[in-house]
């Protein structure tokens, strides 16, 4: 499949514009995502259709713990992505060329509608597992017709994506969990090979645009944990985003290439308070047992989901997701 959002230029190279990278790729060869290549002086979209992992999630497990609570939705992923991140925990298929896969699975965009919206209480279909930008065509014709079944779609992503691409997906797009790995940039060049004003960029574009936003962070000991900045950041979130952006802060654990040891629980609980101060709905991942996993109802305090691992009590919600006892709205059902 011909790939969008570029430009021919001399020598019969092309100059991607589908992410901040702004690749210019010589012929036979590929940008920093591995999946997009010129062949001939066309830019090709490598895994269009190919699909690397597809499974029935919890929605929770995006994680978005606002959107539509409780729910199931068809998830899929391929390979490929624009950062490389020397802590990716899905590393086997986001830092992969199509030269090292064999046998993966290839689905049109009709056929996997067609898997989906045959699910029994299905929501919908969440693009995750590596980075959906770099699959953008198949993303966006998928969640076309998944939209016009009146399906929902989630985007699991980086946010590393220009502005004109990132418009025409939120369009058929329902919800977005957004990974925010540091506020500093030189993590984001260090770290990712990757700028932190264009993530900073994406987040106030998707919550402009009225669609459903949380936000991951993943807690890196000796990266990203200076406590400072991390106030600096929630400052940020808050004036920029809202007070009622959900927050999950991640633990992190090796991999990859990563050799720093886990995050320590009582840093968890530290930035969770530090992250207290700013939002009203901050959630702590990776950590199984966590009271914090549970939704409180930021006016009247009182529990309106508990959680226990992915099993969802929606005790104190209406119809309509409003706190039952004080009618605020907490989530979208």
């Amino acid at each position: 499949m011909e790939a969008r959002y570029y430009d021919k230029i001399k020598n019969q190279r092309v100059k991607c514009h589908l992410c901040p990278a702004v690749c210019v790729i010589a012929p036979g060869k590929r940008g920093v995502c591995h999946v997009r290549r010129n062949e001939g002086g066309a830019l090709i979209a490598e895994t269009y259709g190919v699909i690397s992992s597809s499974h029935s999630d919890p929605v929770e497990k995006k994680p978005l713990y606002h959107f539509y609570p409780g729910s199931r939705i068809f998830s899929i992923g391929s390979y490929g992505c624009n950062m490389s991140c020397f802590f990716c925990q899905n590393y086997d298929i986001s830092q992969e060329s199509v030269d090292h896969y064999h046998g993966a699975e290839r689905m049109s965009p009709e056929g996997l509608t067609g898997m989906a919206s045959a699910m029994e209480d299905n929501l919908g279909i969440a693009f995750t597992y590596n980075e959906p930008t770099v699959y953008y065509e198949y993303m966006l014709d998928t969640a076309r017709l998944s939209a016009e079944t009146g399906m929902k779609n989630v985007v699991v992503t980086n946010g590393y994506i220009c502005r004109e691409p990132l418009s025409e997906l939120l369009e058929v797009t329902d919800a977005f969990n957004v990974d925010l790995k540091s506020y500093s940039d030189s993590f984001y060049k260090k770290a990712a090979h990757a700028r932190l004003l264009p993530v900073k960029n994406s987040l106030k574009q998707i919550r402009q645009s009225g669609k459903h936003l949380e936000i991951t962070y993943l807690l890196i000991p000796g990266w990203n944990d200076d406590v400072n900045k991390f106030r600096e950041m929630m400052k940020w979130v808050r004036d920029e985003l809202g007070q009622s952006t959900v927050f999950h802060l991640s633990r992190y654990f090796p991999a990859y290439r990563s050799k720093e040891p886990k995050t320590p629980v009582r840093l968890m609980y530290r930035f969770y308070e530090v992250a207290k101060k700013y939002l009203f709905y901050v959630y702590l991942g990776n950590l199984s047992g966590s009271e914090s996993q549970n939704t409180i109802c930021h006016r009247c305090g009182r529990m309106v989901i508990s959680r226990n691992g992915y099993y969802i009590q929606k005790i104190g919600l209406d119809e309509k997701g409003c706190c039952k006892y004080c009618g605020t709205k907490i989530v979208i059902m």
